[in-house]
């Protein structure tokens, strides 16, 4: 781990004092999440290795990651959950600069993928000063980059539907609620169109370019973000089905075991929907469109992020099944280091 005291160097006859680096970071103090404040505690305890940069919305995050992009920062920290990491890292795209995380979301999904603790600020900042950088692919959506996964129809219907005071109240609960009522609406009929030409039809897709989805889940069990290849499940079935057959699929070891869903690995594809539909990137809506093309970007995004990132990655989501819900929030100081 990098050393953050201040050290002296002789320069000619004088000796100057060199600080260490502040790591700028990007934080929402507004964002929809209840650890907001302990995140910024976290950040006033390390205050002498951050430059704060508070943001008031989604929008000004990513204007302000792609501003450091462009004066050629070579690490970014975000702060928060899956949203605000989704519009840093859109700012970042096509850059060189290192993205660090600080995960304080709901899910953490990209944080559980790369193995950064999630349940932990002092360990995930360890992984950020020891500096081990990782490539991961990039893909968007019409556009839009996204570091984890996408989905077109019921998914993100879900995420419409959850309202910020119910996650606040229920956290992951919220969107068990929302998926409730987003069950008996007429799912909208979809075409999928491959790279290689192949075509399937069905009511919902889910697009992944790690393994993980909604928290520690491997919907995606054959994936690796760093093949330039997106894993795709079409689902056949709307309703209930949908949902029962994607529990049993991972009590069995893999969604596309279930015959109402269909299972594929592509560097591109296309949906084409009977209507518009809402779309999520990185857990985030993205908008409603009736044809969405998915595709990789041109360039990777690097990530500091644990050198033994499987080992890791597994040992961060079984602490976090036996410790959930008794797992309480880590003590920090509200002075400044």
């Amino acid at each position: 781990m990098a050393n953050p005291i201040a050290k002296r160097v002789r320069i000619g006859d004088e000796w100057l004092v060199k600080l260490p680096r502040r790591y700028p970071i990007i934080f929402n103090p507004k964002a929809r999440s209840q650890k907001g404040g302990r995140v910024l505690r976290f950040i006033m305890k390390h205050a002498n290795r951050f430059a704060l940069y508070a943001t008031n919305s989604a929008e000004e995050a990513r204007e302000l990651a792609a501003r450091f992009a462009a004066d050629g920062e070579p690490v970014v920290v975000a702060a928060g959950g899956d949203g605000t990491l989704n519009e840093v890292v859109r700012g970042l795209a096509g850059s060189k600069t290192v993205l660090g995380v600080l995960p304080a979301g709901t899910m953490n999904v990209f944080a559980r993928e790369m193995g950064i603790p999630f349940a932990s600020l002092e360990r995930a900042f360890a992984v950020i000063e020891n500096g081990f950088t990782r490539e991961v692919d990039l893909f968007e959506a019409n556009g839009i980059p996204f570091v984890q996964m996408a989905g077109v129809g019921f998914d993100a219907m879900v995420i419409e539907e959850t309202t910020w005071e119910s996650k606040k109240m229920l956290g992951p609960l919220a969107y068990l609620l929302a998926a409730v009522r987003v069950l008996g609406e007429k799912p909208p009929q979809m075409r999928v169109t491959l790279a290689d030409g192949r075509v399937v039809e069905g009511v919902a897709v889910l697009a992944g370019n790690g393994s993980l989805y909604g928290g520690p889940f491997p919907f995606f069990r054959k994936a690796d973000n760093h093949d330039s290849k997106l894993d795709v499940l079409v689902y056949k079935e709307a309703g209930y089905r949908l949902v029962l057959d994607s529990l049993r699929g991972l009590a069995l070891g893999g969604i596309d075991l279930m015959d109402s869903v269909k299972y594929f690995q592509t560097e591109s594809f296309t949906v084409d929907a009977d209507r518009e539909v809402p779309v999520e990137v990185d857990g985030e809506l993205a908008g409603r469109f009736s044809k969405i093309h998915f595709v990789e970007t041109a360039n990777h995004l690097r990530v500091l992020a644990p050198e033994n990132q499987a080992g890791n990655r597994l040992a961060e989501n079984l602490k976090a099944w036996f410790t959930w819900p008794r797992r309480q929030p880590e003590p920090v100081s509200t002075r400044s280091a």
